[in-house]
Protein backbone atom coordinates (compact mmCIF):
# COMPACT_ATOMS: atom_id res chain seq x y z
CA UNK A 1 0.00 0.00 0.00
CA UNK A 2 1.53 3.30 -0.87
CA UNK A 3 1.88 5.89 1.84
CA UNK A 4 1.26 9.72 0.85
CA UNK A 5 1.55 12.98 2.18
CA UNK A 6 0.28 16.46 1.77
CA UNK A 7 2.57 19.53 2.33
CA UNK A 8 1.79 23.47 2.23
CA UNK A 9 4.47 24.79 0.34
CA UNK A 10 5.28 28.44 -0.62
CA UNK A 11 4.31 29.09 -4.32
CA UNK A 12 7.16 31.59 -5.07
CA UNK A 13 10.28 30.09 -3.78
CA UNK A 14 9.07 25.85 -3.52
CA UNK A 15 10.09 25.75 -0.04
CA UNK A 16 8.21 23.27 2.16
CA UNK A 17 6.59 25.02 5.07
CA UNK A 18 5.08 22.21 7.01
CA UNK A 19 3.03 18.51 6.17
CA UNK A 20 -0.36 18.83 6.95
CA UNK A 21 -2.39 16.77 8.93
CA UNK A 22 -4.98 15.61 6.69
CA UNK A 23 -7.71 12.59 7.16
CA UNK A 24 -7.68 11.96 3.34
CA UNK A 25 -6.14 12.76 0.07
CA UNK A 26 -7.96 13.52 -3.69
CA UNK A 27 -6.78 15.24 -6.31
CA UNK A 28 -7.20 15.41 -10.04
CA UNK A 29 -4.88 15.44 -13.13
CA UNK A 30 -6.35 16.92 -16.47
CA UNK A 31 -4.89 16.85 -19.42
CA UNK A 32 -3.28 19.96 -21.42
CA UNK A 33 -4.95 21.94 -18.25
CA UNK A 34 -4.78 22.47 -14.26
CA UNK A 35 -6.04 20.06 -12.42
CA UNK A 36 -7.48 20.14 -8.98
CA UNK A 37 -6.66 19.50 -5.02
CA UNK A 38 -8.88 19.44 -2.17
CA UNK A 39 -8.02 18.11 1.46
CA UNK A 40 -9.51 19.08 5.10
CA UNK A 41 -7.24 20.16 8.30
CA UNK A 42 -7.69 20.96 11.75
CA UNK A 43 -8.26 24.62 12.42
CA UNK A 44 -5.63 24.59 14.64
CA UNK A 45 -3.31 22.68 12.27
CA UNK A 46 -3.28 25.67 9.94
CA UNK A 47 -1.16 28.45 10.72
CA UNK A 48 -2.64 32.08 9.12
CA UNK A 49 1.16 33.54 9.87
CA UNK A 50 2.40 31.09 6.45
CA UNK A 51 -0.81 29.52 5.12
CA UNK A 52 -2.71 31.89 2.58
CA UNK A 53 -4.85 31.18 -0.95
CA UNK A 54 -2.17 32.80 -3.63
CA UNK A 55 0.81 32.84 -1.89
CA UNK A 56 0.75 28.97 -0.75
CA UNK A 57 0.75 25.29 -2.22
CA UNK A 58 -0.08 22.04 -2.39
CA UNK A 59 2.20 19.09 -3.22
CA UNK A 60 1.20 15.19 -2.61
CA UNK A 61 3.46 12.78 -2.52
CA UNK A 62 3.04 9.21 -3.08
CA UNK A 63 5.91 6.95 -1.46
CA UNK A 64 7.77 10.34 -1.09
CA UNK A 65 7.99 10.69 -4.91
CA UNK A 66 5.80 14.51 -5.95
CA UNK A 67 2.98 13.36 -7.85
CA UNK A 68 0.62 16.51 -7.87
CA UNK A 69 1.36 20.34 -7.20
CA UNK A 70 -0.16 23.48 -7.56
CA UNK A 71 -1.30 26.95 -5.46
CA UNK A 72 -3.98 27.17 -3.31
CA UNK A 73 -6.74 29.40 -4.81
CA UNK A 74 -9.58 29.49 -1.74
CA UNK A 75 -9.73 28.34 1.52
CA UNK A 76 -13.48 27.63 3.72
CA UNK A 77 -13.15 27.34 7.91
CA UNK A 78 -16.01 26.19 9.10
CA UNK A 79 -15.61 26.99 12.54
CA UNK A 80 -18.61 24.86 13.84
CA UNK A 81 -16.81 21.66 12.37
CA UNK A 82 -13.26 23.12 13.29
CA UNK A 83 -11.83 22.44 10.04
CA UNK A 84 -10.47 24.18 7.34
CA UNK A 85 -10.92 22.54 3.50
CA UNK A 86 -7.82 24.10 1.44
CA UNK A 87 -8.90 24.24 -2.67
CA UNK A 88 -6.07 24.02 -4.61
CA UNK A 89 -5.73 24.01 -8.95
CA UNK A 90 -2.56 22.40 -10.64
CA UNK A 91 0.74 24.75 -11.76
CA UNK A 92 -1.15 25.90 -14.98
CA UNK A 93 -3.79 27.77 -12.94
CA UNK A 94 -0.92 30.09 -12.09
CA UNK A 95 -0.47 31.42 -15.74
CA UNK A 96 -4.05 31.94 -15.99
CA UNK A 97 -3.25 35.17 -14.25
CA UNK A 98 -0.29 35.96 -15.84
CA UNK A 99 -0.36 38.13 -19.12
CA UNK A 100 2.14 38.98 -21.87
CA UNK A 101 2.11 42.78 -20.45
CA UNK A 102 5.12 43.88 -21.83
CA UNK A 103 5.39 47.26 -22.98
CA UNK A 104 6.05 46.50 -26.14
CA UNK A 105 3.81 43.46 -26.57
CA UNK A 106 4.86 39.91 -28.17
CA UNK A 107 5.86 39.70 -31.37
CA UNK A 108 7.69 36.35 -32.86
CA UNK A 109 7.97 33.89 -35.19
CA UNK A 110 9.96 30.52 -33.60
CA UNK A 111 9.56 27.00 -33.03
CA UNK A 112 6.74 25.90 -30.61
CA UNK A 113 8.99 25.30 -27.81
CA UNK A 114 10.83 28.48 -28.19
CA UNK A 115 7.73 30.08 -28.11
CA UNK A 116 7.00 28.10 -24.77
CA UNK A 117 10.59 28.89 -23.55
CA UNK A 118 9.84 32.89 -24.13
CA UNK A 119 5.83 33.29 -22.42
CA UNK A 120 7.16 30.56 -19.28
CA UNK A 121 10.28 32.79 -19.16
CA UNK A 122 8.78 36.25 -19.54
CA UNK A 123 7.08 34.86 -15.97
CA UNK A 124 9.63 33.84 -14.52
CA UNK A 125 11.71 36.80 -15.18
CA UNK A 126 8.92 39.36 -13.30
CA UNK A 127 8.09 37.73 -10.09
CA UNK A 128 6.93 34.58 -11.63
CA UNK A 129 7.16 30.69 -9.85
CA UNK A 130 10.73 29.34 -11.65
CA UNK A 131 9.15 26.86 -13.69
CA UNK A 132 11.90 24.95 -15.41
CA UNK A 133 11.24 24.96 -19.72
CA UNK A 134 14.97 23.39 -20.35
CA UNK A 135 13.36 20.21 -20.77
CA UNK A 136 11.65 21.50 -23.82
CA UNK A 137 13.07 20.20 -27.13
CA UNK A 138 12.70 22.32 -30.27
CA UNK A 139 10.14 19.98 -32.89
CA UNK A 140 10.93 21.83 -36.64
CA UNK A 141 7.20 23.07 -35.99
CA UNK A 142 7.68 27.16 -36.22
CA UNK A 143 4.51 29.59 -35.71
CA UNK A 144 3.98 33.20 -35.64
CA UNK A 145 2.28 34.76 -32.55
CA UNK A 146 1.39 38.92 -32.67
CA UNK A 147 0.06 40.30 -29.45
CA UNK A 148 -0.20 44.14 -28.90
CA UNK A 149 0.04 45.28 -25.75
CA UNK A 150 -3.45 46.51 -25.12
CA UNK A 151 -4.49 43.03 -25.74
CA UNK A 152 -2.76 41.24 -22.74
CA UNK A 153 -3.02 38.47 -23.87
CA UNK A 154 -2.79 35.42 -21.02
CA UNK A 155 -0.24 33.18 -20.97
CA UNK A 156 -2.44 30.10 -20.28
CA UNK A 157 -4.65 30.59 -23.04
CA UNK A 158 -1.78 31.08 -25.63
CA UNK A 159 -0.43 27.47 -24.03
CA UNK A 160 -3.34 26.39 -24.97
CA UNK A 161 -4.15 27.48 -28.57
CA UNK A 162 -0.24 26.80 -29.62
CA UNK A 163 -0.80 22.98 -27.87
CA UNK A 164 -3.88 22.36 -30.65
CA UNK A 165 -2.24 23.95 -33.70
CA UNK A 166 0.19 21.93 -36.69
CA UNK A 167 -0.62 18.47 -34.98
CA UNK A 168 -0.80 19.53 -31.34
CA UNK A 169 0.78 18.49 -28.67
CA UNK A 170 0.37 17.25 -24.61
CA UNK A 171 1.75 19.52 -22.03
CA UNK A 172 2.27 18.82 -18.19
CA UNK A 173 3.46 20.10 -15.63
CA UNK A 174 6.12 17.84 -13.54
CA UNK A 175 6.20 18.23 -9.36
CA UNK A 176 9.91 17.39 -8.40
CA UNK A 177 12.20 17.77 -5.67
CA UNK A 178 13.94 20.66 -6.05
CA UNK A 179 17.12 19.57 -3.02
CA UNK A 180 18.19 15.99 -1.84
CA UNK A 181 17.04 17.49 1.40
CA UNK A 182 13.20 17.23 0.23
CA UNK A 183 12.66 20.83 1.66
CA UNK A 184 12.41 22.52 -1.45
CA UNK A 185 9.94 21.53 -4.95
CA UNK A 186 10.19 22.93 -8.15
CA UNK A 187 7.97 22.74 -10.99
CA UNK A 188 8.33 22.01 -14.76
CA UNK A 189 6.33 22.51 -18.00
CA UNK A 190 6.71 19.39 -20.68
CA UNK A 191 5.32 18.72 -23.83
CA UNK A 192 5.31 15.79 -26.03
CA UNK A 193 3.63 14.48 -29.25
CA UNK A 194 -0.01 13.04 -29.19
CA UNK A 195 -0.80 9.57 -28.37
CA UNK A 196 3.31 9.00 -28.34
CA UNK A 197 2.76 6.74 -25.57
CA UNK A 198 0.45 3.78 -25.05
CA UNK A 199 -1.06 1.71 -21.83
CA UNK A 200 -2.12 -1.78 -21.53
CA UNK A 201 -6.04 -2.93 -22.57
CA UNK A 202 -8.91 -2.23 -19.91
CA UNK A 203 -11.64 -4.29 -20.32
CA UNK A 204 -14.85 -4.00 -18.23
CA UNK A 205 -15.20 -7.18 -15.46
CA UNK A 206 -11.27 -7.90 -15.74
CA UNK A 207 -9.56 -4.72 -14.83
CA UNK A 208 -11.80 -2.18 -14.72
CA UNK A 209 -15.12 -1.31 -13.91
CA UNK A 210 -16.42 0.81 -16.51
CA UNK A 211 -18.53 3.30 -14.64
CA UNK A 212 -20.18 4.96 -17.35
CA UNK A 213 -20.11 6.16 -20.78
CA UNK A 214 -21.58 9.22 -22.43
CA UNK A 215 -22.35 10.23 -26.21
CA UNK A 216 -21.68 13.41 -27.68
CA UNK A 217 -22.97 13.92 -31.39
CA UNK A 218 -23.15 18.00 -30.72
CA UNK A 219 -20.11 18.59 -32.14
CA UNK A 220 -20.48 16.19 -35.45
CA UNK A 221 -19.75 18.70 -38.92
CA UNK A 222 -20.32 17.88 -42.63
CA UNK A 223 -18.39 20.95 -42.78
CA UNK A 224 -16.68 22.56 -40.04
CA UNK A 225 -14.78 26.57 -40.40
CA UNK A 226 -12.35 28.06 -38.66
CA UNK A 227 -12.08 32.06 -39.22
CA UNK A 228 -9.32 34.74 -38.99
CA UNK A 229 -9.37 38.28 -37.70
CA UNK A 230 -10.95 41.10 -39.93
CA UNK A 231 -8.09 41.96 -41.62
CA UNK A 232 -9.14 45.82 -41.86
CA UNK A 233 -11.38 45.62 -44.94
CA UNK A 234 -14.25 43.54 -44.07
CA UNK A 235 -12.87 39.87 -44.97
CA UNK A 236 -11.96 37.20 -42.88
CA UNK A 237 -9.97 34.39 -43.60
CA UNK A 238 -10.72 31.01 -43.29
CA UNK A 239 -10.30 27.57 -43.67
CA UNK A 240 -12.50 24.70 -43.96
CA UNK A 241 -12.77 20.54 -43.19
CA UNK A 242 -15.16 18.22 -44.84
CA UNK A 243 -16.56 15.18 -43.12
CA UNK A 244 -19.33 12.58 -45.49
CA UNK A 245 -21.50 11.33 -42.57
CA UNK A 246 -24.89 9.82 -42.59
CA UNK A 247 -26.72 13.05 -41.58
CA UNK A 248 -28.35 15.95 -42.34
CA UNK A 249 -25.79 18.82 -43.50
CA UNK A 250 -24.25 19.88 -40.01
CA UNK A 251 -21.44 23.06 -39.53
CA UNK A 252 -19.36 24.18 -36.76
CA UNK A 253 -17.86 27.63 -37.21
CA UNK A 254 -15.06 29.59 -34.86
CA UNK A 255 -13.60 32.13 -34.89
CA UNK A 256 -10.17 32.44 -33.67
CA UNK A 257 -9.66 36.89 -33.54
CA UNK A 258 -5.85 36.79 -33.19
CA UNK A 259 -4.94 34.42 -36.32
CA UNK A 260 -4.40 36.10 -39.59
CA UNK A 261 -4.22 33.96 -42.35
CA UNK A 262 -5.28 30.84 -44.19
CA UNK A 263 -1.98 28.70 -43.30
CA UNK A 264 -2.87 29.20 -39.76
CA UNK A 265 -6.58 28.55 -39.61
CA UNK A 266 -5.54 25.08 -41.44
CA UNK A 267 -5.01 22.91 -38.42
CA UNK A 268 -8.06 24.75 -36.76
CA UNK A 269 -10.43 23.67 -39.15
CA UNK A 270 -8.94 20.10 -39.15
CA UNK A 271 -9.06 20.05 -35.89
CA UNK A 272 -13.09 21.28 -35.94
CA UNK A 273 -13.35 18.68 -38.97
CA UNK A 274 -11.69 15.83 -36.62
CA UNK A 275 -14.02 16.06 -33.67
CA UNK A 276 -17.02 16.25 -35.98
CA UNK A 277 -16.66 12.96 -37.71
CA UNK A 278 -18.03 10.60 -35.44
CA UNK A 279 -20.45 10.16 -32.53
CA UNK A 280 -17.63 11.05 -29.45
CA UNK A 281 -18.19 8.04 -26.68
CA UNK A 282 -16.66 8.88 -23.35
CA UNK A 283 -16.25 6.66 -21.10
CA UNK A 284 -14.96 6.89 -17.35
CA UNK A 285 -13.84 3.57 -15.15
CA UNK A 286 -12.33 2.66 -12.20
CA UNK A 287 -9.03 0.33 -12.36
CA UNK A 288 -9.47 -2.78 -10.14
CA UNK A 289 -7.24 -2.84 -7.12
CA UNK A 290 -3.38 -2.96 -7.46
CA UNK A 291 -3.50 -2.38 -11.13
CA UNK A 292 -2.55 1.46 -11.07
CA UNK A 293 0.63 2.60 -11.50
CA UNK A 294 1.41 6.16 -12.17
CA UNK A 295 4.02 5.41 -15.13
CA UNK A 296 1.54 3.16 -16.64
CA UNK A 297 -1.30 5.08 -16.87
CA UNK A 298 -0.12 8.14 -17.34
CA UNK A 299 -2.24 11.22 -19.13
CA UNK A 300 -2.09 11.55 -23.01
CA UNK A 301 -1.61 8.12 -23.14
CA UNK A 302 -3.64 6.15 -25.27
CA UNK A 303 -4.89 2.38 -25.40
CA UNK A 304 -7.76 -0.10 -25.89
CA UNK A 305 -10.86 -0.06 -24.00
CA UNK A 306 -13.39 -3.36 -24.32
CA UNK A 307 -17.00 -3.48 -23.26
CA UNK A 308 -19.57 -5.72 -24.19
CA UNK A 309 -22.49 -4.57 -22.23
CA UNK A 310 -25.67 -4.07 -24.04
CA UNK A 311 -25.93 -0.56 -25.63
CA UNK A 312 -22.49 -0.13 -24.71
CA UNK A 313 -20.22 -1.74 -27.53
CA UNK A 314 -16.48 -0.70 -27.33
CA UNK A 315 -13.72 -1.88 -28.77
CA UNK A 316 -11.95 1.13 -29.65
CA UNK A 317 -8.81 3.08 -28.23
CA UNK A 318 -9.25 6.17 -26.22
CA UNK A 319 -6.53 8.41 -24.81
CA UNK A 320 -6.32 9.43 -20.97
CA UNK A 321 -7.82 12.72 -20.25
CA UNK A 322 -8.23 12.93 -16.96
CA UNK A 323 -6.96 10.74 -13.87
CA UNK A 324 -8.77 11.36 -10.21
CA UNK A 325 -7.10 9.90 -7.29
CA UNK A 326 -8.64 9.47 -4.08
CA UNK A 327 -6.87 7.98 -0.93
CA UNK A 328 -9.24 7.22 2.05
CA UNK A 329 -8.26 7.10 5.92
CA UNK A 330 -7.22 3.61 5.50
CA UNK A 331 -5.02 4.40 3.14
CA UNK A 332 -6.64 2.93 0.29
CA UNK A 333 -6.13 4.11 -3.41
CA UNK A 334 -8.78 4.44 -5.88
CA UNK A 335 -7.56 5.36 -9.15
CA UNK A 336 -10.65 6.68 -11.52
CA UNK A 337 -10.40 7.21 -15.47
CA UNK A 338 -11.79 9.95 -17.55
CA UNK A 339 -10.81 9.33 -21.62
CA UNK A 340 -11.84 10.60 -24.81
CA UNK A 341 -11.69 9.16 -28.19
CA UNK A 342 -8.37 9.01 -29.71
CA UNK A 343 -9.58 10.15 -33.22
CA UNK A 344 -9.65 13.44 -31.84
CA UNK A 345 -6.16 13.62 -30.61
CA UNK A 346 -5.02 11.60 -33.48
CA UNK A 347 -6.15 13.64 -36.16
CA UNK A 348 -5.81 17.14 -35.10
CA UNK A 349 -3.84 18.62 -38.42
CA UNK A 350 -5.86 17.34 -41.05
CA UNK A 351 -7.82 19.48 -43.54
Amino acid sequence: MSEFEVLQVDVKTGNVVTALPVTGVGYTETLNAAGTCSVGVPLDAANPATLEPGRSGLVVTRDDVPVWGGPIWTAAADLAAGTLTLNAAGWHSYYAARYLDAPKGYKGTKDQAQLLRDWVGYANGSNGIGTVVTGLTNTGRVRSRTWAFSEFKNIAEAVNELADEDGGFDFRYETFWADGAHTKVGNRLMKSARVSVGFPTLTHGVNANVTAVSYDGSRLATRAFAFGADLGTGVKPFASSVNVLDTPSLQQVVTFADLRSTAELLPKAGALGAVGRQVIAVPSLELYPGVYDPGTYMLGAHGTVNVDSGYVQLLEEFVISERQISVDVNGTETATLSLASKEVFASGDSG
